[in-house]
């Protein structure tokens, strides 16, 4: 007499059913966990800054010009933190995406396959270097070179800083650009050939727009990388909150302003103490931002190919 399969046995589908019950909760435990992490953040964010603006107007603190909560006479006003961080964002931007971009149009569009198996993994490498790394290269190398190009540059100055972060940033844009290049069909590119464009036609005015949606999010990635980077900027970059346009001087960033306060000088509870959480929350809605930005971006240019 043949005897039932193991699957159909009553015991054996319940025990299966527990295990597949069991699974499904820890990974809902998972999701929880990270929702709950967010809100845990976002509530001690908001706590902590209200408390500040209770103390300090807010207006004087989104337009203020002077950035001087440890000192006597305190000013709050954190547009020299924004402008430092702005200036290394937008260094860091215009040497990250060009070249990064452009090394992805080679790897997707004219490397071969030995040779795109050795750069791509060669270039990924830069984004396992340290930040603290990156930042002790900007002083040792990058700034010497710059003070021997310009004499009149600081030791700590924003473009050494942004120098840095740019490379440090550059295997983001890279990596996730030839993604998208070479998500586009290759149709496209059959088709661009059959018409009689030139391999650079065609990935310049074919293959590129076609994979618009994913280079925009690379490039705005990579910013908020960028925007929220803080080792290197705060050895490269120095902590001077300075409102100036001249990248040679020293500037103090958003984050770096917070590991100053973080080492433990400043007294806890006081309102000095407290700026750490008002420009962390300003930080927070200036990402929660991009990130807005980047989505409608993407919807607005996706391509959908069948």
């Amino acid at each position: 007499m043949a005897t039932a399969p193991a699957a159909a046995h009553p015991a054996f589908a319940r025990k299966r059913r527990l295990g597949e019950g069991g699974i499904k909760t820890i990974l809902f435990v998972c999701a929880l966990l990270s929702i709950f992490t967010t809100a845990g953040i976002i509530l001690v964010l908001a706590r902590e800054s209200w408390t500040f603006f209770r103390e300090i107007p807010l207006p004087d603190f989104l337009f203020g010009t002077r950035w001087t909560p440890l000192l006597v006479p305190r000013s709050y006003g954190v547009l020299p933190l924004l402008g430092g961080t702005a200036m290394i964002v937008v260094g860091s931007a215009l040497i990250a995406i060009p070249v990064g971009l452009a090394s992805a149009i080679y790897l997707s569009e004219y490397a071969s396959e030995r040779v795109r198996g050795v750069l791509k993994p060669v270039l990924e490498i830069l984004a396992g270097v340290p930040t603290v790394v990156y930042g002790y290269f900007a002083l040792t190398s990058v700034t010497p070179l710059l003070r021997a190009v310009i004499p009149a540059t600081n030791i700590f100055n924003a473009a050494s800083a942004a120098i840095v972060v740019g490379i440090m940033i550059l295997p983001t844009v890279a990596s996730l650009c030839d993604d998208a290049l070479r998500a586009v069909p290759r149709s496209l590119r059959e088709a661009g050939f059959a018409l009689g464009a030139t391999r650079h036609e065609v990935a310049t005015q074919v293959v590129v727009p076609g994979a618009l949606s994913g280079i925009v999010a690379s490039f705005i990635l990579a910013a908020s990388r960028a925007f929220g980077e803080t080792m290197a900027v705060t050895l490269a970059a120095g902590a001077t909150p300075r409102l100036t346009l001249n990248p040679l001087e020293s500037i103090q960033t958003i984050t770096a302003y917070i590991v100053q306060v973080s080492l433990g000088d400043t007294p806890a509870g006081g309102v000095e103490y407290k700026t750490i959480f008002a420009v962390g929350a300003l930080l927070f809605v200036i990402t929660l931002g991009m990130n807005i930005v980047a989505n409608r971006v993407l919807r607005r240019y996706r391509e959908v190919y069948e």
